[in-house]
């Protein structure tokens, strides 16, 4: 599995890509230094930081026909990057 999981496509980082920040899911395992050299390799581009999010899945619960099932999702780690110079990266070029 690649440290990379998806790229996060949300208003408010399409707002920040003028900027160079993009957002990804990552591998919960995955290092600062891991997540700057698979960003570099995948996209070619220059990364100049990294700052990464471990989030606690959220708590649900649903009523069924043979009582009330609670759980919860998965954690998850989120990596926010800055790219240098004026890369960017276009994550609808292969649609």
């Amino acid at each position: 599995m690649g440290i990379l999981l998806k790229p996060i496509i949300t208003e408010k980082l399409t707002a920040m890509a003028d900027k160079g920040v993009y957002g990804f899911y990552v591998d919960p395992s995955a290092n600062k230094i891991e997540i700057k050299e698979a960003v570099e390799q995948t996209y070619n581009v220059s990364v100049k930081d990294v700052n990464t999010i471990k989030a606690h899945g959220k708590r649900k619960s649903r009523y069924t026909r043979s009582g009330m099932l609670s759980g919860r999702d998965n954690d998850y780690k989120k990596a926010f990057v800055t790219l240098a110079g004026n890369d960017k990266i276009d994550f609808y070029a292969n649609i």
